[in-house]
């Protein structure tokens, strides 16, 4: 609902730090993660998604790699995001999400 109505991005990131008390899912940490990153800045949410990455639970998730992708994007990291938008890809599988990071790898191209 926080999202849908356009919620401050803090109070997004507490709820998930909440979340996370109730839920500790690897899904659960990532998108905190993000919302961090949109709350306090890319550098934060980077630092937290790194954290993530070779994490045998979230190995094959390619949500992870898009998001990580987002943050250096927003940093003005292009090329490592371009890398991340490619990992992204090669594991995405639904259609919706492969035309969303491919619009997203072309951004930083």
């Amino acid at each position: 609902a926080c999202h849908a109505t356009g919620s401050d991005w803090t109070d997004i990131a507490d709820l998930y730090d909440i979340l996370m008390q109730l839920n500790p899912t690897p899904v659960v940490e990532l998108n905190r993660a993000v919302a961090i990153g949109m709350a306090r800045g890319p550098e934060a949410g980077l630092t937290l998604i790194d954290a993530l990455v070779g994490s045998e639970r979230m190995a094959g998730y390619h949500l992870l790699p898009a998001a990580r992708a987002d943050m250096l994007r927003r940093l003005g990291r292009v090329a490592e995001a371009r890398n991340a938008y490619r990992s992204a890809l090669d594991l995405a599988i639904n259609d919706a999400d492969r035309r969303f990071l491919h619009r997203r790898l072309n951004e930083v191209r």
